[in-house]
């Protein structure tokens, strides 16, 4: 499945716009762990690199990392930049799911 295809999806897709240079975006890894344990099926969670993908990051308009941004039907529902909590994630997706 393509990234296309899967922000289309009817499942609220979490992608984390991430560097491997980032301190905060290292902080992110073990939450994003444990929110997709607790979602589990009813959403999908996705890292991107910027680094190693510049166009998704200019194509959504990142400037900073970690952006963290929700999307579901293609549409974008929540978008934030810094580390998030495992609670607000888990809260996000499940109520959008």
């Amino acid at each position: 499945m393509t990234f296309q295809e899967m922000i289309q999806s009817e499942k609220p897709v979490l992608v984390d716009f991430f560097a491997t240079w980032c301190g905060p975006c290292k902080m992110m890894a073990p939450i994003l762990d444990e929110v997709k344990k607790k979602v589990g099926d009813n959403a999908h969670i996705i890292k991107i690199d910027v680094d190693k993908n510049p166009q998704a990051a200019q194509v959504y308009q990142v400037s900073g990392v970690p952006t963290l941004i929700l999307f579901k039907q293609g549409k974008v529902l929540w978008r934030q930049s810094g580390v998030v909590p495992a609670r607000e994630l888990e809260r996000l997706l499940q109520s959008n799911a």
